[in-house]
């Protein structure tokens, strides 16, 4: 039976390198809410999708040319795999937030913190330390607080959506951090691959669309430009960079668990730009997401 390589721990400023760009992550993505949101409706999410992947795919198939011929066959299967297993969350995650409220999206996606530990658990046949169990509680507890202040509606279609979209992104955690021949190879090569395959479900479920991708793209002004550009560079080619890099220098918990933080950035995004307030309880929720996720941080390091 073969042994499944773990990323060892890392020394403390080590570690710091590589949560800092998983934090900024977090942040890009907390505010992909308000952005998808200003641009997005149920007609256009096929559209959206593929014109925010499309943008930054010539860019990316230009800066990974040699890399990308240099990848073995088990790598290119092993990359568009992950690839499907990602337009499968942005599916979800698109149409959730649709058929949900944000309240709603930002918590029921934060379940990604207990998930991908619990999963890692059963493939490591090994049981999460009950410290890192504490920090995710303590973390979710604080992303209940903090999202409170909209009230937590009925459940909605939306809100499974939501769910699956959890369940999907711990899958492209543990693919990222377990398949080896995607471990052996470049992020950047890995990328390119990943997201043209998403393009290409994405272009294929579009083409019955109500609302084609050039339709759409006709229709934007400048504000709807400036949030397509915000998702694609920043959103989805910076981000999952990111993530696909920082995966392989510290564990899945761990990674989860700063990515975590991402409904805390969503509510500052609409605070600061969406004129939302937080309450007592909102700001209480804060502090213990970020308490929650310094010690589950030192829990998994």
């Amino acid at each position: 039976m073969s042994t499944i390589a773990v990323p060892r721990p890392l020394a403390p400023r080590r570690a710091w390198l590589t949560d800092l760009p998983l934090l900024l992550v977090a942040v890009v993505w907390g505010g992909s809410y308000l952005a998808a949101k200003d641009i997005t409706t149920a007609r256009t999410v096929l559209a959206v999708l593929v014109l925010r992947f499309a943008l930054v795919l010539p860019a990316l198939v230009l800066a990974s040319w040699r890399a990308l011929r240099a990848l073995t066959p088990a790598q290119w299967r092993g990359a568009a795999l992950l690839g499907l297993v990602l337009s499968g969350i942005f599916l979800l995650e698109t149409y959730g937030v649709v058929h949900t409220s944000a309240t709603n999206a930002g918590l029921i996606i934060s379940l990604t913190m207990i998930f991908t530990p619990l999963a890692e658990a059963a493939v490591t046949r090994t049981l999460p330390s009950r410290a890192f169990l504490g920090a995710a509680a303590l973390s979710v507890l604080g992303v209940v607080l903090l999202t409170q202040g909209g009230g937590f509606t009925r459940p909605a279609a939306g809100d499974l959506l939501m769910l699956l979209a959890a369940l999907a992104r711990t899958v492209h955690v543990l693919v990222m951090a377990r398949l080896k021949p995607v471990r052996d190879a470049g992020s950047l090569p890995l990328t390119t691959v990943q997201l043209g395959t998403a393009v290409v479900v994405f272009a294929l479920l579009s083409a019955g669309a109500e609302t084609t991708p050039w339709a759409a793209a006709a229709d934007f002004g400048a504000r709807e430009w400036a949030g397509l550009l915000f998702l694609s560079a920043f959103c989805t080619l910076f981000a999952f960079f990111v993530q696909m890099w920082a995966v392989r220098r510290t564990s899945p918990s761990r990674v989860s668990l700063l990515l975590g933080t991402e409904p805390l950035w969503a509510a500052a995004a609409g605070i600061a730009l969406g004129g939302e307030r937080l309450g007592a309880l909102g700001l209480l929720g804060g502090a213990l997401v970020l308490a929650g996720t310094a010690w589950g941080r030192r829990a998994a390091g």
